[in-house]
């Protein structure tokens, strides 16, 4: 549905679908406002497809008990291929002292003690 829409139309139907979980809720835009931390009219603009920001929208989300769309929307990919392969890896079965360096004028016989 989204995809031949200009972003205008977007924000008007994401407002729209918004609007109708506020209303599920039985909540007015005053007790939203109040739940999500923003002003009444920031809602009200919201709602006729204004446009917001990305953490107004996060707020609102979270108010209305919708994060969860966000799971469906961006699902976690969880662990990379190669993640994955470093966990694999054989893990380390000693432990190794770090070799000692030579003397500055270098080795002579006798020193290796």
């Amino acid at each position: 549905m989204f995809e031949q829409m200009p972003i205008s139309e977007m924000e008007k139907e994401l407002g729209k679908r918004l609007k109708r979980r506020r209303l599920e809720l039985n909540l007015s835009q005053t007790e939203l406002a109040e739940r999500s931390g923003l002003s009444r009219r920031t809602i009200t603009g919201i709602e006729r497809g204004e446009g917001s920001t990305l953490s107004t929208l996060l707020a609102v989300l979270r108010a209305l008990y919708s994060l969860e769309v966000l799971d469906h929307f961006l699902p976690d990919p969880g662990i990379s291929p190669i993640a994955l392969l470093k966990l694999k890896e054989e893990p380390r079965k000693h432990a190794y002292k770090p070799r000692k360096k030579p003397p500055e004028g270098g080795w002579k016989w006798g020193d290796e003690r």
